[in-house]
């Protein structure tokens, strides 16, 4: 039986444990043993924290026997990407300039999710600094996809998927500036929620945007999203019971988000918005001219602000860094600063355009990926191909971020692909309970 456990959702361990028919102990050696004996396990995880999590389990264990227990997931393991800042172990970024880096203080949501008695299995993998949505890091590590051994998983979240999708978390903790946990949530069969920018705490976690930087899960179920939003937070899960799609309007979004899909993602998008139809739920297509005046200005928006952040560490060792990677952050020194607060001006009033244009539909929903994940050593020597994949793979999550939105990845049944809700700014209750129905009409599809 616990060896089923590896592949339960979290809210189902959870409620294994309020039943007493599992152990937090047990559950905590399952996956330590888990990923002890796996042959990726130094590709997924830069630090396991064996100790701490017998710990916890420990505690977790002692609330359940006396019926004492913080939350619904008291004592589930989970995993975390490896720019949250977690007390005594390394935190790097996935960057050889951080090499050696040892916080003193977990980072804030660390430290939520602890309070409400998570297990922490340790630290996994990305890439470098956060800036890639493809999860190649030829400085650490770079996992496989779940679904194809020779691609890539997705970024800058990889291991926080793939310690998921291969049986060694119940959920992975991930940030998101362009994408970073749909991207690999998609490609590795999972939900991933980005959560509105300043929603939940930054402290103690790498920055990459400031701007644009936001933390959620990437986890098996809507309803686990939903539990992490509230331990991330502190606060109370969503209600997601008697969640419908009857009734609820949708819009497709055909100019940028519907341009230049491949096939394989296309089939599972119309299979999704299909799934929609036959739940009641009525769909639109049509366009948001605000997005495509929008798309450009993250050339200069983002690079920017990362280069500002990290642009004296890189300088200082500069071929500590990937050369893909160096030339996105430095592309930031050709913008001005005029420039910069001009695009400000102009997207904040882009948003504005975009909430007054889409307030009449309950979520706009596009293809979470254009791409499917791309082949790894195509990316090592081929740059024109990593470029091009790189945008591409980010294009339609990056409208999520540039608009200001809260937004949602779910599976659609076609292997490594997903389709994203978009919702309004602290949407997220509405966007995870349209997100709950909508996985329960594709589950129930076959």
């Amino acid at each position: 039986m616990s060896q089923e456990w590896l592949f339960q959702s979290a809210a189902e361990l959870g409620r294994g444990i309020e039943r007493g028919e599992i152990d937090p102990l047990a559950l905590a050696r399952t996956y330590l043993d888990a990923i002890e004996g796996h042959p990726l396990r130094d590709r997924i995880y830069s630090a396991v924290t064996a100790e701490r999590a017998m710990a916890e389990a420990r505690a977790a264990s002692e609330r359940a026997r006396k019926g004492l227990r913080l939350g619904p997931l008291d004592g589930v393991p989970i995993s975390w990407k490896d720019l949250f800042d977690s007390a005594g172990t390394a935190t790097e970024a996935g960057s050889a300039h951080l090499k050696g880096r040892v916080p003193d203080r977990d980072a804030e949501v660390l430290e939520n999710a602890t309070m409400a008695g998570l297990v922490c299995l340790g630290k996994t993998h990305m890439s470098e600094l956060a800036f890639s949505g493809l999860g190649y890091n030829p400085v650490t590590e770079t996992p496989p996809c779940v679904n194809d051994a020779s691609a890539v998983p997705g970024g800058s979240s990889s291991g926080a998927a793939t310690s998921v999708a291969f049986g060694l978390a119940a959920a992975g903790m991930g940030s998101d500036t362009g994408g970073s946990v749909r991207i690999p949530s998609a490609w590795n069969d999972l939900v991933g929620l980005k959560t509105t920018h300043g929603l939940l705490s930054l402290r103690g976690v790498v920055p990459l945007c400031e701007t644009f930087d936001t933390v959620g899960p990437l986890c098996r179920t809507v309803e686990d999203a939903a539990l992490f939003l509230a331990v991330l937070g502190g606060g109370k899960a969503p209600d997601l019971q008697g969640a419908s799609l009857e009734g609820r309007r949708f819009l497709v979004l055909e100019s940028v988000g519907m341009e230049d899909v491949r096939d394989i993602p296309r089939k599972g998008f119309e299979r999704a918005v299909a799934a929609i139809r036959e739940a009641g739920g009525q769909v639109d297509h049509g366009d948001i001219p605000e997005v495509a005046e929008a798309m450009p200005l993250a050339a200069c928006l983002f690079t920017v602000d990362a280069y500002a952040q990290w642009r004296d560490v890189i300088e200082a060792a500069p071929d500590l860094m990937y050369h893909e990677i160096l030339d996105r952050f430095r592309a930031g020194a050709k913008f001005s600063g005029v420039q910069y607060v001009q695009d400000w001006m102009k997207l904040r009033a882009l948003r504005k355009a975009y909430l007054e244009r889409t307030a009449g539909y309950d979520a706009v929903i596009v293809p979470t990926s254009p791409v499917m994940p791309p082949e790894l050593e195509r990316l090592k020597t081929d740059h024109v191909y990593y470029v091009t994949e790189n945008l591409l793979a980010l294009r339609n999550t990056r409208i999520g971020n540039l608009m200001g939105l809260c937004a949602l990845t779910v599976p659609t049944g076609v292997p490594s692909t997903g389709i994203m809700l978009l919702g309004a700014p602290m949407s997220e209750a509405r966007i995870l309970r349209l997100g709950a129905a909508l996985q329960e009409a594709l589950n129930a599809q076959g």
